[in-house]
């Protein structure tokens, strides 16, 4: 399947009526259950796009969560995903890494790649100001990855990453991972990659960075990201963490509670543990960033072609409620699962 279609040399109509017509889309149906049910495509207005969906991204770690039932009755609303339908915990459309092409809108958009926070829907109907456009040099494959770059920018923010600081990254999945890979672009930068599975140590080799098992992890770190949404991973994060240095932690952890060892030398360190969040743009630069500015940017870094190995799956939408099962099963390897919703000319 090309990444990118000109409409004018497939032929296809410059307008799509939305009225009237269905969709397909995956919902959450029970706990470990999900199924592809028809939608209802709104009227778009006049700002509206009708979007053909190319690409979406599985998010392992949040759609772990809803996938099981495991959102917290009071995170309900705060869990909302942009164009949710449905209510936790089940039945649920949920999703937020879909890439596709604009088939009606505002004339800026008409054949443009872009990316919506929409759930996993084969066509939708979106604001325009809600749609990233992808550049041309970042294929629509990889441009799911857009909502994880940009969690990953907002954390570095949070923590006041600079220039040859020793930063360490506990947990190697796809956020952790890029959270690393940024932090391996800052000048003189010392980044280590902390994970319990030794294969992660060749991925972290390809994008330049430094890996340790957790019991072999660097101490004395000015800055620690946690990402392994384990209260083991959480313990290694802070035994990383030198003199008052700063512990970033970007688990949800969904329900229950969690160890967190705050004894020991923890405030004899004066350590500092601080929350990251997406939802929110970083105080830091709250003042001159909006959150279409943030969106443009975490895209435009996904230039980068060894981002390419994030993704390690690839399904047919048509096959999603089988394989989903065994995508988010507990242990499950793998990072990104990319589902394609065209098959390949």
């Amino acid at each position: 399947m090309r990444d990118r279609v000109d409409m004018a040399q497939e032929g296809r109509p410059a307008t799509v009526p939305g009225a009237g017509r269905t969709a397909r889309a995956l919902w959450y149906v029970a706990a470990g259950e999900c199924a592809l049910n028809a939608v209802s495509l709104p009227e778009p207005g006049p700002e509206d796009c009708v979007v053909r969906t190319l690409w979406s991204g599985i998010s392992r770690g949040t759609e772990r969560l809803v996938f099981e039932g495991r959102v917290p009755p009071s995170e309900f609303e705060r869990m909302r995903a942009p164009f949710q339908e449905g209510d936790f915990p089940f039945p649920v459309k949920y999703g937020y890494c879909a890439v596709g092409i604009v088939e009606a809108g505002p004339a800026r958009l008409l054949g443009r790649i872009v990316f919506c926070l929409h759930p996993h829907q084969d066509r939708f109907v979106a604001p325009a100001d809600r749609l990233v456009p992808v550049p041309a040099e970042v294929p629509a494959r990889r441009a799911v990855l857009a909502a994880n770059m940009e969690t990953a920018l907002n954390a570095h923010w949070d923590a006041g990453s600079g220039p040859a600081d020793r930063i360490v990254v506990v947990g190697g999945g796809v956020l952790g991972l890029l959270v690393a890979w940024l932090a391996a672009r800052l000048p003189g930068a010392e980044v280590t990659l902390v994970d319990l599975d030794p294969a992660r140590a060749a991925i972290a080799a390809w994008l330049g960075l430094g890996f340790a098992l957790p019991g072999e992890a660097p101490r004395e770190a000015d800055i620690v990201f946690h990402a392994s949404a384990s209260a083991p991973g959480l313990a290694t994060a802070i035994a990383a963490a030198g003199q008052e240095g700063c512990i970033v932690e970007m688990s949800w952890y969904g329900e229950g509670a969690v160890a967190a060892p705050l004894g020991g030398a923890f405030h004899a360190r004066r350590l500092q543990l601080v929350s990251s969040q997406v939802g929110a743009i970083a105080p830091s630069r709250r003042p001159r960033w909006d959150y279409a500015r943030r969106s443009a940017a975490a895209m435009a870094l996904l230039a980068e072609p060894l981002l390419d190995a994030l993704i390690t799956e690839e399904i047919a939408f048509d096959e999603a409620p089988a394989r989903l099962p065994l995508l988010l099963a507990p242990g499950a390897r793998g990072l990104t699962a990319a589902i394609c919703y065209e098959a390949a000319p």
